[in-house]
């Protein structure tokens, strides 16, 4: 007999073995992914495969439907080798979320009314119970910005804040102007990767415009200013870095 989900919002439970004891608290991220894979049953199929060795807490398929896999108080295995905010162990601190897409490699398909609106409900859910702060809420790429790109620039990051989910700032307008690129070096290199840091992307202060950088660059643009998302540090992008770090919570 299979459990019950722990979330009003799920409909079923689909148990993956894939899981393990938390080894750190308290569980305050709530990571957002999307399967990359061509089917919501492939992707299914694979987060219960012991073999594979990945899984995820819920998945969200692309008619609305919500699935739990691994009871929330486990430590699913989500987010792979990652980190955000001096936090390693990503896994043991989160919740993670799957949503049903093809991702880049299936043409980044948008993602349906239904799904988002069962996205958002579960996320409320999951941030309320758990007393995850909105800018605890964040994409795979951000905690592992050169391996991973999902959720991938069409997610509506918008309409998630709009619900109290996730931290926005309207992304400023991108102008011509001066920007900063690999290969570039120098105190303005430096201080941009300290704003990137402090904000909680794993950038070492180096003072060189390197691949990480460009990296993290690439995937604040991803979730944060999609209009564009080509890794370089244009004054649109360090503009929304500013202003998001204007706008986290005072300690």
């Amino acid at each position: 007999m299979k459990p019950d989900a722990e979330s009003p919002v799920a409909t079923s439970v689909h148990p993956s073995p894939n899981h393990g004891e938390r080894r750190a608290g308290p569980v305050d991220l709530l990571i957002l992914h999307y399967t990359g894979m061509e089917s919501a049953a492939a992707a299914l199929q694979r987060l219960a495969n012991p073999v594979a060795e990945v899984s995820a807490h819920y998945v969200v398929l692309e008619d609305g439907r919500v699935v739990q896999m691994v009871p929330e108080g486990r430590r699913a295995w989500h987010a792979g080798q990652a980190s955000w905010a001096g936090i390693t162990d990503v896994n043991s601190r989160s919740l993670g979320v799957e949503i049903v897409n093809g991702g880049h490699v299936g043409g980044l398909p948008p993602y349906p009314q239904a799904q988002v609106e069962a996205v958002i409900a579960l996320c409320a859910d999951l941030a309320q119970r758990w007393r995850i702060a909105p800018h605890r809420v964040l994409a795979h790429s951000d905690i592992a910005p050169e391996r991973k790109e999902d959720p991938g620039e069409h997610f509506p990051w918008d309409r998630l804040a709009r619900a109290g989910l996730g931290h926005w700032v309207p992304p400023a307008p991108i102008r011509d102007g001066r920007f900063f690129a690999r290969g570039d070096a120098g105190p303005p290199i430096e201080a941009l990767q300290a704003m990137f840091a402090l904000y909680g992307y794993d950038v070492p202060v180096t003072g060189r415009f390197d691949d990480r950088t460009g990296a993290v660059v690439t995937a604040f643009q991803r979730h944060f200013r999609p209009a564009r998302v080509d890794g370089v540090a244009d004054a649109s992008t360090i503009t929304t870095l500013r202003d998001l770090i204007a706008a986290l919570p005072r300690p």
